[in-house]
C-alpha cells in the first residue's frame, strides 16, 4: 500500500533541529510534514543533557557574570583547535540570547542553572530544567500547538525525490506495516542526526580507530542516514573526521552485543588508572579536548575509574533507563555496579586490584598517594594537579573499578549547508529545495565546533540551526522573509 501526501515543507527527523524547524515553518505560516523513524519524537535531544552554550543571560548577569560576544567567540575559536566555521559560530554565539533562550523560554522551557565547562572563561552552560527530556518536550508540545499537519513515527525515509534538478519532497517506508509513504513538498529539510550509532561508519571516517574498543553513545537512530540519503543527490559531506569521543563511560551489560555505552558522571572524588595500575590524568578534566586524547594514549586504551562507596552513592547514568530528567532511578543504577561484567566490586583495595587485573603493587601506592594528597589539606594533588575540594580518602567499601572506553557521543562534522542551511553540492552551489540542520549538518553549517567543542555548542547550534533551516525553506515555499532573528550585538566590541 503507498500513502501520498503533499505539503510545503517536509522535515526528516524530530530532535532538537527537527523540532525547530517545525516550529520556524510553522509561524511563517507553512504546513509542515514531520518523518520520524523512531516510534516516539525527539531524537537524541530527548535523552540529552539538555545543557546550551548561551551568551549574556539573566542566569550570569544575576550571578555577577558579564559575559560578551567577542570573549565567547575567542574562547570557542581558540577550542576549535584551528578548524571551527568562525562565521557559523560568530552567528550562533550572537543570537544565544534572544533566538535561544528567551525563544525557547518562551515555549515554556525553564533555564534553572549554570555550570562552568572546560575552556570557557566564565560559566556559559545552561542547564533546562529537567534536562534534555524538558527542553525538548516543551518543544514539541510547542510544535504541536502549533498546527503541525501531520507527525509520522516509525517511518524510514530512504530515497529524496527530485523533479527538473530540484528536491520536491521524500519516500519513507513505514516499518510497522511496511507501507510506502511519499511526501511531496516545495522544500525537504534533513534533521536526521548524526552517525554515532554505526561503528561502521565511524571507523569508515576514522580508520585510525579500526583496532580500539569503540562504544556506541548517541541515539539509537543516528546510523548517518541522513547523510547517505543527501550524498545520493549531490550534497557534499565536509570534516566527518571530526568526532567527539567522552570517556566517563562504560558498556551497557544490558545490550547483548556490547556496542553501546553508559555515560556516568556525578563522582568528583574518584580517580582514574590504566591498566599498569597507574594514574594518567587530572579526572577534573573529563571533556573530549582534554581526558580522550589522554585514555587514548594509554596501552591498553582503557582505563578505570575506582570509586568508593560513598562515591558510587552519587553517580548518576545518562540514560533513560536510568532516570527521569532529573530523578535517578537508584536502584537500576546498583543493579548496573553490581551485575555488569565491565565493573569489579571488592570489599579491600587489594582484591579490587585483583578482580582489574592491574599491577597491585603499582595501584595500591597510586591510591596511597592519592589519600595523603586529600588528608594533607593542600588545596591540588601534586601528581596531575586535580583540585581536592570535592576528593576524600579512598577508605568506605565496597570499592568499585569502572572500565572505561571511549564512546562516540557527537559529529563535528557533516552536510555541507550555506548561512539559509541550504545543502551545498561539491562545487559549494546550492542543491534547490534541500536544507539540513543539527548533527547531520555538523550541528551548523557542516562543522561550526571543528576539531573540539566547548560542551553546550551540540544542541544550542542544532536548535538555532533548525529555526535558521525552518524559516528559509518557508521563504522558498513562498511563506515569510526567511530567518530573521535577533542578534545581541550590544555587547561587541565593533
Amino acid at each position: 500500500m503507498e500513502q501520498h501526501l503533499t505539503t510545503d515543507i517536509a522535515i526528516i527527523g524530530s530532535g532538537g533541529a527537527g523540532l525547530a524547524a517545525a516550529i520556524e515553518a510553522r509561524e511563517a505560516g507553512a504546513h509542515v510534514i514531520i518523518m520520524e523513524q523512531a516510534e516516539t519524537l525527539g531524537g537524541a535531544s530527548i535523552i540529552s543533557g539538555g545543557g546550551c552554550l548561551i551568551v549574556g543571560s539573566p542566569l550570569q548577569e544575576g550571578r555577577g557574570i558579564h559575559d560578551t560576544p567577542d570573549e565567547a567567540f575567542e574562547d570557542w575559536v581558540k577550542w576549535g583547535q584551528g578548524s571551527a566555521d568562525e562565521k557559523w559560530a560568530r552567528f550562533y554565539i550572537e543570537h544565544t540570547l534572544h533566538d535561544l533562550y528567551f525563544w525557547a523560554e518562551a515555549l515554556g522551557v525553564k533555564w534553572v542553572d549554570l555550570h562552568h565547562q572546560e575552556g570557557n572563561r566564565v560559566p556559559r552552560w545552561h542547564k533546562p530544567d529537567n534536562n534534555g527530556l524538558g527542553l525538548t518536550t516543551a518543544l514539541i508540545a510547542a510544535a504541536r500547538s502549533k498546527g503541525i499537519a501531520a507527525i509520522l513515527t516509525s517511518t524510514e525515509a530512504t530515497k529524496i525525490l527530485t523533479q527538473d534538478g530540484r528536491v520536491c519532497g521524500v519516500k519513507g517506508v513505514d516499518s510497522k506495516s511496511g507501507d510506502i509513504v511519499e511526501i511531496h513538498s516545495k522544500a525537504l529539510l534533513v534533521a536526521a542526526g548524526g552517525f554515532n550509532s554505526n561503528l561502521d561508519m565511524i571507523r569508515q571516517v576514522r580508520p585510525d580507530l579500526n583496532r580500539v574498543k569503540i562504544m556506541e553513545g548517541s541515539g539509537r537512530g543516528a546510523q548517518g542516514k541522513g547523510h547517505k540519503l543527501v550524498q545520493e543527490v549531490g550534497g557534499y559531506l565536509t570534516h566527518m573526521e571530526n568526532i567527539w569521543f567522552y570517556v566517563y563511560a562504560t558498556p551497557d551489560y544490558r545490550e547483548p552485543q556490547d556496542k553501546r555505552g553508559l555515560v556516568f558522571r556525578r563522582t568528583p572524588g574518584y580517580i582514574w588508572v590504566n591498566q599498569q595500575g597507574r594514574r594518567f590524568h587530572d579526572e577534573s578534566r573529563s571533556g573530549g579536548a582534554s581526558a580522550t586524547p589522554a585514555l587514548m594514549a594509554q596501552d591498553p586504551p582503557h582505563a578505570w575509574a575506582v570509586l568508593d562507596a560513598s562515591m558510587a552513592a552519587t553517580i548518576e547514568i545518562a540514560d533513560p533507563y536510568y532516570r527521569e530528567g532529573d530523578k535517578i532511578l537508584r536502584q537500576r543504577v546498583q543493579d548496573l555496579l553490581d551485575n555488569s561484567p565491565y565493573i569489579r566490586k571488592a570489599g579491600s583495595l587489594a582484591e579490587l586490584a585483583r578482580k582489574m587485573e592491574v599491577d597491585a603493587s603499582a595501584f595500591l601506592a597510586t591510591v596511597e598517594k592519592y589519600n595523603r594528597a586529600c588528608e594533607s589539606g593542600a588545596e591540588r594533588e601534586p601528581e596531575f594537579g586535580k583540585l581536592l575540594a570535592h576528593s576524600k580518602r579512598f577508605d568506605e567499601p565496597p570499592f568499585y573499578g569502572i572500565q572505561l572506553f571511549p564512546l562516540a557521543r557527537k559529529n563535528f562534522g557533516g552536510i555541507k549547508t550555506d548561512f539559509k542551511c541550504r545543502v551545498l553540492n561539491k562545487h559549494f552551489q546550492p542543491i534547490p529545495g534541500l536544507y539540513a540542520a543539527g548533527e547531520a549538518a555538523g550541528m551548523a553549517g557542516g562543522h561550526i565546533n571543528g576539531r573540539a567543542g566547548l560542551e553546550g555548542t551540540m544542541l544550542g547550534p542544532s536548535i538555532v540551526s533548525g529555526r535558521v533551516a525552518g524559516g528559509w525553506a518557508a521563504a522558498e515555499a513562498g511563506f515569510g522573509p526567511g530567518f530573521v532573528g535577533k542578534p545581541n550585538r550590544d555587547s561587541i566590541q565593533v
